[in-house]
This record gives C-alpha cells, structure tokens and sequence, in this order.
C-alpha cells in the first residue's frame, strides 16, 4: 500500500526581501520558504510533495519582475497556446490540491463551479498551504500571468493539509467527487509510492479511483515527479504510473529537461513485478513547461508578494491539462459525455494523438524515460484531432 501523498516542487532560499514563498517554492510557511524546503506533493518525499517546481536559481517571492511575464510567454510559445483560439470554454477541469486563495487579486474573477474540502469540511474557498492557489493560477489567473485556459469550468478538491501532505483514501475521495461532479479532466500535481500487488491484490486506493474515472472516459493527467537524477526512485510516481494516465515531466524555456524531473521504468520488472508498459503508455508520455515557472503566491500568512517563481512537474501537469481542455472544446464530441467520449477507449485514441503530436528531442526517434514521446505543442494537438 502506497504512504502519503505530496505536493510537487522544490524551492531555494528566500531572498531578504519579502516573506514567504512561492508556487513550489515557499507555498507552506515563512520557515519553509527561509530554508529552501523542497516542496513536493509526493508520497516518498519529507513533507511537501506537490511535485511541480523545483530548484530555483533566483529568489522565489517576488513584487514584480519584468522576466515574469517574459519566461510564462516564451513558455505559452514555445508550447503552442499562442497559436490556439479556444481557450477551455465549456470544459469542466478538478484541479485536486491544497484549495484555492480567490482572494488573491489575479483569481478574484474566479466563479468555481464546485468545490469541497476532505481536510477541515470549510465551505467556502481556501488555501493554507499555497500550491493548489499556483496550480490554479497557471489555468485560469487573469493580469499579469494570464491563464493558458482562462475560460473553463473550474472544480476545486482540497485534500492536501496545510503541512504539504495527504492521505492516499482523502485524494482517493477527491478523484471520485470530481468524476462525480461531471468533470472532463482531473488534474493532479501530487504523486506517492505505487501501489504493490502483493500477490493477489493491489491496495492502492487512489489507483482504482483514477482507473475508474478513465473508464467513465474522463482524462486524468498527473505529475511525474521531482527525484530525478541521482536520487530517482527508478520510475514515475502513482498515480502517474497508471497506464492511462498521462503522466508529465518538466522541461525549461529552451525545451531541454529540467534536471530533477522523475525518470520512467518501462520494462519488464521482477521486484517488484511490472510487465511493460506499451505505447502509447510508457511513462512519461510527454515533457511540458516546469522549470522555473512564473506563478501566483497565495496571499496567505501576511505575504506581500503576488508572485513567484517555482520549479517541478507539478505545474508542468496543470500545462498538460489546460492542453487537453483547449483539444475538448474544438472536440467537444470527446467529453465523457460527448457522442464520441464516455470509455477508456476516448482517452487512448487521445493519447495516441498526443504521442504523435509532440516534439521529440533533437535525434529522439522513440519513447525517452526523461522526455518521454516529446514536449507538448497544443495547436499540434488540436490539428491531429482534426
């Protein structure tokens, strides 16, 4: 059975400026944030593990930096949103995290078209720890760091506690409301350990939650992880290790890997047994925007600073999904709920779309365990849907 899940990403040292942290930066606490805290919303890690920004090489909390909006459009560019007229609407996306901060001035536009806390049972909208408030930033913030899908229909899960981490039976809860609630997409910048069959059974609750979303045709996208290099575990984090769901790593402004983005195990394996994997499901199925992000900071703990910067595959996950939100709306047809939608087989025609409508890396001619098929491009996406 799998331990806790955590948030994705990693943060550097705050600057003497202004306090607190950033989107995997220093999301949780001033402390935190001091000490350069890795920020993960992975089961394996420490504390955080929310797996979508990583190491840092400048200061995480910011006033206002010119190169803010500078790398999140060279990051729009370089991945095809520049070049797109739809924008998500009509597409219901579950973003399951630590909550939302609608307070912040960037999301005060921000109608949610549901919400539900697992941790404290609050009824209205709330962020305490920070990472879900830059998740939700990067597809639907308004002014400076505008969203990639400003226009979807936005549902909240927070079952990620304040200290970074959360249970896999919560987020197990979480994936079942959101599929409950009608949703297209399930977005989770967070991963744990895998699930063991030991012998006859898996015990994996989030697993089978996420198994039986892809059945009802719904998409459900999820962050490799943040221990690549020396310290990789040897694969993707669960939920990211699903067949079917499209697991993302990260990659930087020039399309290369971000250095501590998980590595995929894609062969056969004796200990623990894994038979392996197929395409168009060797993991990750693709690389998107996760290096050095610009994100919203929550505005919480008496920070005052609305940005900051953030490394992981966390957010690199929320990219993926804003992608497949501007694929549903010109492809309406393949909702759960469209005329073509509603079953497992949906989503694998849509990853095989994904798998030929990437950018492969100079000379990459197959799947890569770092790179997976390629970086993402959404206006290719959309163009191979046809």
């Amino acid at each position: 059975m799998s331990g806790g899940y955590e948030p994705i990403f990693d943060m550097p040292e705050a600057p003497p400026a202004p306090p607190r942290r950033g989107f995997a930066s220093e999301i949780n606490m001033k402390g935190l944030i001091q000490k350069g805290t890795s920020f993960a919303l992975f089961a394996v890690s420490i504390l955080l593990v929310v797996w979508a920004f990583g190491i840092l090489e400048k200061g995480l909390l910011v006033v206002y930096d010119p190169e803010l909006t500078e790398r999140h459009s060279q990051f729009k560019e370089l991945s095809g949103f520049d070049n797109v007229t739809t924008s998500g609407a009509g597409v219901d996306v579950c973003i399951v995290d630590t909550g939302i901060d609608l307070h912040h001035p960037d999301l005060a536009h921000v109608e949610l078209a549901g919400w539900i806390d697992f941790i404290n049972d609050r009824p209205d909208p709330y962020d305490d720890q920070g990472h879900g408030t830059a998740m939700a930033g990067i597809l639907v913030a308004k002014n400076l760091l505008r969203g990639i899908a400003p226009n979807v229909n936005l549902h909240i899960a927070k079952a990620i506690e304040k200290t970074g981490s959360g249970t896999d039976s919560d987020i197990a809860a979480a994936v079942d409301w959101c599929a409950d609630s009608g949703v297209d997409i399930i977005s989770l910048s967070l991963g744990g350990g895998q699930g063991i069959d030991f012998i006859f059974i898996e015990t994996d609750e989030l697993e089978g939650a996420v198994d039986q979303a892809i059945n009802q045709g719904i998409f459900v996208v999820a962050a490799a992880g943040n221990d690549g290099g020396p310290d990789d575990d040897g694969d993707v984090a669960s939920p990211g290790s699903v067949d079917d769901v499209i697991c993302v790593g990260a990659i930087d402004t020039d399309g290369s890997i971000w250095s501590n983005s998980s590595v995929g195990s894609n062969g056969w394996q004796l200990i623990p047994f894994k038979i392996a994997r197929d395409d168009p499901d060797k993991k990750p199925e693709l690389v998107a925007p996760g290096e050095k992000l610009a994100i919203l900071n929550a505005q919480i703990d008496g920070t005052n600073s609305l940005y900051a910067w953030g490394s992981g595959t966390s957010g690199a996950t929320v990219w993926v999904s804003g992608a497949i939100a501007h694929l549903l709306e010109h492809r309406p047809d393949l909702a759960h709920n469209g005329s073509s939608g509603g079953s497992r087989d949906t989503v694998d025609n849509v990853k095989e779309w994904i798998q030929n409508s990437v950018v492969p890396q100079e000379g990459q001619t197959e799947h890569d365990d770092y790179y997976g098929y390629g970086r993402l491009r959404v206006d290719a996406l959309i163009a191979t849907a046809g």
